[in-house]
C-alpha cells in the first residue's frame, strides 16, 4: 500500500539519477533508495555504462542492513546479464522485503521480468510510483526501445520577432552567453548532435561541450567533458575536409544519401565516419538517419540546423520536443524565420504547439513546447482554446 513515505522515497531515488544525465549513455538513468522505518540505508545512481547499476550501488552502502529494507527505484531493475550481473538477482540475495519501482523496463529483454523474478522469490513488489516523472528521466532510451527512433529535440534561438539571422545573414550572436552555456548542457546530456550541410557551410560549427566538469552535475571535476556523436545530413557530401569538427576530439558521422568514391574518401581521411541512409525528395531520408542511429545506440539527439531541415522534421511529425530561446530584440522583417514551413496557408492547417515550460536564461527566456495532438479548430470552424 502506498504511503507519503513512499512518494518522498521514490523522489529522492529519481534526483539521485538525474545525477547520471550527462554520464549513463547508451544506458538509462536510474537511482535507487533503500529504506527501513523511514531511515535511508543506502542510496544510489547509474554513473556510467559499463559500471556498477543505482540498485548495486545502493546495496553497497547499506551492506547487511539492506536485509528486510525497502527498495525505491526509478526503472524497473534488469533481470538480463549485460555488461553486469542482473539487479534483481543482487536484490533478490541481500535479502531486501519490499521493491518499489517507478515504471517497467521498456527493453524487451526486461519489460516486466525483472519485477516477476522478485516476486517469485517472495519479495513484495509495486510499480508505477511517481512513473511520469520517472519516464521524463530517459525519454530516448524510452523511445528507442518502444519505437526504435531516438528522442528528437530541436534547439533554435530567435528575436522577438521571430528572426533567426538577419537580412545579410548574420547570426552571432543572437543569445546571451547564459544562454548558449545552456545549449551545451543540452548537448552534454545528448548522445548525438545533429546540424546540416548547410550550417557546416554557412558557420563551420564545432557541436562540441565547452563547459568545466563542475558544472554538470555527476560529472567528476577530473572526468573528460561527454562527447556526443556530431552528425551532419549531408546527402551529396558538400561537407568540406577542412571542417572544424573534424579536428575536434570524439567521432564526426556523415549521413548520406548515396555515398561518392571520391568525396567519401576525403572525408574518412580526415576523421569522419560516412553512412548511405538513402533519400527522400532529393534530401537524407530523416527517419531512415534516426532510425540508423538508434541502431548504434543513440537515445537522445538534439537537432541544430537552419529553418529549412528544422521545418522539415516538425512537419515530418520526427520533433519531439522543441527548445527555442528567445532573445529581447528585434531584427526586422528581412531576417530569416524560425522554420521553413511551405504548405501552410489557412488556420487549420497550423501546427498547434503546447508550452510545456518558460523560464528566463540570463536576459533571454527558453521556451519547451512539444507538438499538439489537439487539433486547431473545432468542428463547425469554432475557433480552438
Amino acid at each position: 500500500m502506498t504511503c507519503s513515505l513512499d512518494y518522498r522515497f521514490m523522489a529522492r531515488a529519481i534526483r539521485l539519477a538525474r545525477k547520471g544525465l550527462y554520464s549513463t549513455h547508451p544506458n538509462p538513468r536510474v537511482g535507487c533508495v533503500l529504506v527501513r522505518a523511514g531511515e535511508i540505508l543506502g542510496e544510489g545512481f547509474h554513473r556510467r555504462a559499463g559500471g556498477p547499476h543505482a540498485e548495486v550501488n545502493a546495496l553497497a552502502a547499506a551492506g547487511e542492513r539492506a536485509r528486510g529494507a525497502t527498495a525505491y527505484v526509478s526503472l524497473e531493475p534488469c533481470s538480463h546479464r549485460g555488461r553486469t550481473p542482473p539487479c534483481a538477482d543482487a536484490l533478490i540475495a541481500a535479502g531486501v522485503g519490499r521493491v518499489v519501482a517507478a515504471m517497467r523496463d521498456p527493453n524487451p529483454l526486461v519489460a516486466g521480468k525483472g519485477l516477476a523474478r522478485l516476486r517469485q522469490a517472495g519479495i513484495q513488489v509495486e510499480s508505477g510510483l511517481l512513473e511520469s516523472q520517472a519516464r521524463g528521466l530517459n525519454p530516448g532510451f524510452i523511445k528507442r526501445m518502444s519505437r526504435g527512433l531516438p528522442h528528437l529535440r530541436c534547439k533554435l534561438a530567435m528575436s522577438l520577432d521571430g528572426r533567426t539571422a538577419m537580412a545579410s545573414g548574420e547570426s552571432k550572436w543572437i543569445t546571451s552567453e547564459a544562454a548558449r552555456r545552456d545549449v551545451h548542457r543540452l548537448r552534454a546530456r545528448s548522445s548525438a548532435v545533429m546540424t546540416g550541410v548547410e550550417t557546416v557551410i554557412a558557420d563551420d560549427p564545432s557541436l562540441d561541450v565547452r563547459l568545466a566538469p563542475p558544472e554538470l552535475e555527476g560529472i567528476e571535476s577530473d572526468a573528460e567533458l561527454p562527447r556526443p556523436l556530431r552528425v551532419v545530413l549531408d546527402s551529396g557530401l558538400r561537407t568540406p575536409p577542412e571542417a572544424r569538427m573534424l579536428d575536434l576530439p570524439g567521432q564526426t558521422l556523415i549521413l548520406c544519401a548515396h555515398a561518392g568514391d571520391n568525396r567519401r574518401a576525403a572525408l574518412e581521411a580526415a576523421g569522419a565516419s560516412v553512412a548511405a541512409v538513402g533519400e527522400r525528395d532529393g534530401r537524407v531520408d530523416l527517419r531512415a538517419a534516426l532510425e540508423y542511429l538508434a541502431g548504434l545506440e543513440i537515445n537522445e539527439v538534439l537537432l541544430e540546423a537552419g529553418p529549412t531541415l528544422a521545418g522539415s522534421a516538425l512537419q515530418a511529425g520526427l520533433v519531439d520536443e522543441l527548445v527555442i530561446y528567445m532573445a529581447p530584440h528585434l531584427m526586422g522583417d528581412g531576417g530569416k524565420g524560425l522554420f521553413h514551413l511551405p504548405g501552410l496557408e489557412r488556420m487549420q492547417e497550423r501546427i498547434e504547439l503546447d508550452i510545456l515550460d518558460v523560464r528566463p536564461i540570463g536576459r533571454d527566456w527558453r521556451i519547451r513546447a512539444v507538438k499538439s495532438s489537439r487539433p486547431p479548430f473545432a468542428k463547425g470552424g469554432q475557433g480552438g482554446i
